[in-house]
């Protein structure tokens, strides 16, 4: 559902005729609801089968590839090609990631929201020298270094809580500046297409696009160094 808030909004931002964006949901019901059911059948719950194979999360990716494809040809609008890997990218990540162990998905989340919390705090005490003025003005230097500390201290915290090991430990510092980095891509987009907030269904906040451009980066972050097989 919150993907399919997401694809709307980026179609509306890009102004694209909301009849690619129904036809992008229709996609993304197939590649989020149908073929990860197909792909991580409920009986397989055995740890290690979990740990020894990422291939269907492999073909899964293909699979949001290959649908973003067919609607950028289709629509003839490349811009959707994009919206929809960024969209249905991290959202696929995150039904790979709690397929692989819940705890990862509750880590990713925890990581992104002590980054937005702990910057917004530290922004507004300690202000400053602005982080990047071209593309939003409200970012600071200060803001960017609470939220690595915030995200690298609540997600050791967190990963030790569930014993999630290494890199998990340490690795909230680096995710935190990913998500602050995927906000400031967010910000780049929308002042490139001369829009303020992605939507309006939260006031005060802008749409969902706007509440989740940190998660997107990391969730798909973390899901590629999990099926990589980097981790242990």
């Amino acid at each position: 559902a919150g993907a399919a808030v997401m694809l709307l909004e980026w179609g509306d931002m890009h102004r694209v005729h909301r009849r690619w964006g129904y036809a992008g949901i229709a996609f993304l019901a197939v590649n989020l609801l149908i073929v990860p059911g197909l792909l991580f059948p409920a009986m397989q719950i055995d740890q290690e089968l979990r740990a020894l194979s990422f291939r269907p999360a492999r073909i899964g990716f293909v699979g949001v590839l290959a649908a973003a494809l067919i609607l950028g040809i289709v629509s003839q609008r490349p811009t959707l090609f994009g919206g929809y890997l960024y969209i249905a990218f991290p959202a696929f990540a995150l039904l790979v990631l709690n397929w692989a162990w819940f705890p990862i998905v509750f880590w990713v989340m925890v990581v992104t929201w002590s980054t937005d919390i702990f910057a917004y705090f530290a922004g507004r005490s300690i202000g400053g020298a602005k982080l990047a003025p071209k593309i939003t003005p409200k970012k600071t230097w200060a803001g960017l270094v609470g939220g690595l500390a915030g995200a690298a201290v609540v997600g050791a915290i967190t990963a030790v809580a569930f014993g999630l090991g290494s890199p998990f430990t340490w690795a909230g510092g680096f995710m935190g500046v990913i998500a602050q980095a995927g906000d400031l891509f967010e910000s780049w987009l929308k002042r490139r297409a001369g829009v303020k907030d992605s939507g309006s269904w939260l006031p005060g906040h802008g749409g969902a696009l706007d509440r989740l451009d940190g998660l997107v980066v990391v969730a798909t972050l973390t899901a590629l160094v999990q099926i990589g097989g980097w981790l242990r």
